[in-house]
């Protein structure tokens, strides 16, 4: 493992309110014309990543707009944060307005190595429940942390970042599977305020090309997995879902064109997100009975 001998992984638990105002904003930022939940509605399946917001205090940021590292996850030297995937199942969907009770630790670290160079996977497990202790969600987060890419590789996306149309609503519709998936800085910006998340690659353009080398503003990962939950609630408004399985293939930059496709079968549907060089999210889907 990288990092401090000395760090080992602590449980994080609380109480946290399922607050109505981000999912509001959620649902105004799809803009897809279902209705925002409301007090007492259920929340539809990933939306507890906008619903129960966690932020830290300003002075415990770090250069890359993350909490330093070294506290809850480990002091990990590599400077590229992903989201890389993870599973989630749901017992029981928490509702907009109720008290839940939240804990999370820090699984597993494991040092890797691929193409790009070095890599630590860090694997985070949370679980939510009833006050009463009913179980609602159990969840497995896969971070994943890499090497940082060249800055010359800033070209390679010159106007996704600057200077966009507005896209208004992120999902268009072209046959009976298959969906486009629109992004400008704007809805990046307004995702990033709904989930807490003040990681610059998903606003800063002058940081994500030229300290993390990115070739442009970095999607996120959750919304590119909650879009394709999205479209499920779309194409079948009555499905349950009792387990979800995500991945994040490949990154999405800003104002790239890209497409959301499902494939229904009798009690699962795959769904995945196609970016111009290929598969950038997927979905496995398990559907209850």
């Amino acid at each position: 493992m990288s990092g401090p001998e000395a760090w080992e992984p602590r449980a994080v638990a609380g109480e946290d309110v399922v607050e109505a105002g981000p999912v509001a904003a959620l649902a105004a930022l799809f803009d897809d014309g279902i209705p925002a939940p409301r007090e007492g509605d259920d929340l539809p399946p990933l939306w507890h990543w906008v619903a129960l917001p966690h932020w830290p205090a300003s002075s415990g940021l770090d250069l890359d707009g993350h909490p330093v590292r070294g506290d809850f996850l480990p002091p990990v030297e590599l400077p590229r944060r992903m989201f890389a995937g993870g599973e989630v199942v749901l017992h029981r969907a928490p509702k907009v307005g109720e008290t839940v009770h939240r804990r999370s630790i820090v699984d597993s670290v494991t040092d890797k190595s691929g193409r790009s160079g070095k890599l630590v996977l860090v694997q985070v497990r949370t679980e939510l429940s009833g006050m009463d202790g009913t179980p609602y969600v159990e969840e497995r987060q896969d971070l994943l942390y890499r090497e940082a890419g060249s800055p010359s590789r800033a070209a390679a996306v010159p106007e996704a970042a600057a200077a966009l149309e507005p896209v208004g609503s992120p999902f268009r519709r072209t046959d009976g599977q298959t969906w486009e998936f629109a992004t400008d800085p704007t809805l990046l910006m307004r995702f990033s305020a709904a989930t807490a998340n003040a990681h610059r690659i998903h606003y800063d353009w002058p940081y994500a090309t030229r300290v993390e080398g990115y070739p442009g503003l970095v999607v996120h990962g959750p919304l590119m997995s909650l879009a394709l939950a999205e479209v499920l609630r779309l194409d079948s408004p009555a499905a349950r879902v009792r387990r979800i399985s995500h991945r994040n293939q490949a990154p999405l930059f800003c104002g790239q064109p890209a497409q959301l496709r499902t494939s229904p079968g009798a009690r699962s549907v795959a769904l995945e997100l196609l970016g111009p060089s290929g598969p950038s999210t997927s979905l496995a889907v398990e559907l209850a009975e």
